[in-house]
């Protein structure tokens, strides 16, 4: 089985890069962004939204039996590719993506322009690219065309 890059939670890192936003507000203030009446609206909608996408997926892998725990996919007991999985291949991932938009328009943060795209860079290649290894080597064929079939974010 493939072994992860790097053995950080992805809550962790959803978690590190939030704090470096607030840190780069702090230091370095974002000119513009988003107007003070829609931030309350805006972080709801996409908190609200990060949420439910991301619990989803936590839920269909329960329904389905198997692990959650993104350090170990090779331990998954089942490929699952109903629910919410039929629309991505990542909604856990996607929804911490939204709680970061989330961050970024509370603080109305310029700095997510760039810290957002770095982020799914991140877990594309320490966390998302390890995990389809080892989904491939355990599922095969079914995990080949369940790929071909499902976009990886959206």
């Amino acid at each position: 089985m493939a072994a992860l890059e790097l053995r950080v939670p992805p809550l962790a890192v959803l978690g590190l890069a939030v704090a470096l936003l607030a840190g780069m507000e702090w230091l370095a203030p974002s000119p513009g962004g988003v107007p003070l009446g829609l931030r309350p609206a805006l972080t709801t909608l996409l908190v609200l939204s990060g949420a439910a996408v991301a619990l989803s997926g936590v839920l269909s892998f329960r329904r389905q039996r198997t692990t959650v725990n993104p350090l170990s996919p090779d331990q998954a007991s089942s490929l699952v590719c109903s629910g919410i999985y039929r629309f991505s291949r990542n909604p856990m991932y996607l929804g911490f993506l939204l709680l970061l938009g989330a961050a970024a328009a509370w603080l109305s943060s310029l700095h997510a322009l760039w810290l957002m795209p770095a982020f799914v860079l991140y877990l594309n290649r320490f966390q998302i690219e390890p995990e389809e290894r080892a989904l491939a080597a355990r599922f095969g064929a079914e995990f080949s065309a369940y790929r071909q079939r499902v976009r990886r974010w959206i």
